[in-house]
């Protein structure tokens, strides 16, 4: 991030803005919706800096600007049409380490006003680091009609109701878990239609029957192919729920950045030959925090329930009986041939798809070769990259054609997602550089790809 954000507490700030025009008015409507000291200073005002002035809510100095009035302030908008005084400002404000913010000016600028939406005591600031001002505008307005207008309600409810739950809730998990209950729930409902006195009564009745009891669970949760679009609504929701996340090397940096910012997450993913933490480590992991009352997200790449060891992880906590829930994601093969372009199914080519391990296991792939060499039939192999030349050669020592198609799709639905086509006689020699993550799907589909590919990654 080039600017870091944060809110600023305004009982005792002081703030300077030079400039008095239309521009510096709609920082001091801005300003005087908070508690700073305003002083202004500008040698032309304009008839709404004006306003302020007789309202007494600014301090204004009808002069130019001087350095001096730099001192005792902390915070400094800029908003003059004189170029080179702006400049000026900038580098005596930054030179006493003040804030400062120049208008349409970021490289003059310490800080950035980002747009709002004030729904006090909630209020939600964005930006674009002055890149992309018409977009914000547009985020703005989809969230603006998003938010109830009582959504504020809310804030002001739980401020008043902050200390009983502290005194009734020693663990701040405790506490999170109740209010996450309250903002779910009827109180929430009743505060947005209006009915405060009823949602009130409902949160003391609450809170003399809440007992602090904390019951740990695992959600095995499916993290789809890599794009982050690609996750269920369910998904995202548990993941921005939970207290620590169990992740593997499928899922990616962005569908992580998804998670609750002060989740614990734990890394044990897996590369070819290199564990870096076995599967028992990994059902004890969840067994022992879900026993600690945590809300554990198994996050897994693809579908927990297709190649994802989901069923044995759910055997060792219903061993336990712990709680649990499974939410399916799209799994890598469906996810991997969408976007290549390759439909797995179609009535010209093939009526049936089977999915497979690639696996390898002691140099070898353990498979019903026979099965798989079907008429009609698109294979899909799953972590088989490394033994692609046993699965090019098995499939063509039981009778199906070397001229048979294949593709290989490495880092499907992400920006960096490659395909390579060929046949079974010379993929090995076209696919040579492709890495894992990859997916290997074999049948007369992969012909469809130059026609139906629709995904162009930049």
């Amino acid at each position: 991030m080039q600017y870091f954000p944060l809110f600023v507490e305004t009982q005792q700030l002081q703030v300077l803005v030079v400039g008095a025009g239309e521009v510096a008015a709609r920082k001091i409507e801005l300003l005087a919706r908070t508690h700073a000291t305003i002083k202004v200073v500008a040698p032309d005002i304009s008839g709404p800096v004006r306003q302020f002035a007789q309202s007494g809510r600014i301090t204004l100095h009808q002069r130019v600007y001087q350095e001096q009035d730099l001192k005792d302030v902390q915070l400094v908008f800029v908003a003059t049409s004189d170029e080179p005084l702006n400049a000026q400002i900038s580098v005596q404000a930054k030179a006493r380490n003040l804030l400062v913010n120049v208008v349409d000016a970021p490289a003059l600028c310490g800080f950035i006003t980002p747009a709002i939406i004030d729904r006090s005591p909630v209020l939600i600031a964005m930006s674009s680091g002055g890149v992309a001002p018409v977009l914000l505008r547009y985020l703005r307005q989809k969230l603006e009609a998003f938010l109830p207008r009582r959504i504020s309600l809310l804030g002001s409810f739980a401020d008043r109701f902050r200390e009983q739950v502290k005194q009734r809730f020693n663990t701040v998990t405790e506490r999170r878990y109740f209010w996450e209950e309250v903002f779910d729930g009827e109180i929430a409902e009743q505060l947005l239609k209006g009915n405060e006195q009823q949602a009130e009564r409902r949160m003391q009745e609450k809170l003399e029957q809440a007992e602090p009891k904390i019951q740990g669970e695992v959600y095995l949760v499916g993290a789809g192919p890599g794009d982050p679009e690609l996750l269920t609504f369910r998904a995202l929701r548990l993941m921005q729920k939970a207290d620590l996340v169990v992740y593997d090397r499928l899922v990616s940096s962005e569908i992580l950045d998804m998670v609750r910012r002060d989740a614990e997450k734990v890394y044990v993913g897996k590369a070819a030959s290199n564990h870096t933490l076995p599967q028992e480590d990994i059902n004890q992991l969840l067994v022992r925090e879900a026993k600690a009352g945590k809300r554990v997200v198994r996050l897994k790449g693809g579908d927990p329930f297709i190649f994802g060891r989901g069923g044995e992880e759910i055997e060792i906590l219903l061993e336990h009986g712990i709680g649990f829930e499974v939410v399916p994601g799209i799994t890598a093969a469906s996810g991997a041939a969408s976007y290549a372009g390759i439909p797995l199914t179609h009535r010209d080519h093939a009526q049936s798809v089977v999915f497979a391990t690639g696996h390898l296991q002691d140099d070898s792939i353990n498979l019903d070769w026979p099965a798989l060499v079907q008429k009609h039939q698109t294979l899909v192999f799953y972590m088989g990259l490394t033994g692609l030349p046993v699965i090019c050669r098995e499939l063509i020592a039981q009778g199906m054609s070397p001229a048979t198609p294949i593709a290989l799709v490495e880092q499907a639905t992400t920006q960096s997602q490659q395909v390579v086509t060929g046949t079974l006689s010379d993929i090995q020699e076209k696919a040579a550089h492709i890495k894992p993550p990859a997916l290997i799907i074999v049948g007369t589909v992969v012909t469809l790809r130059e026609k139906l590919n629709w995904f162009a990654p930049d």
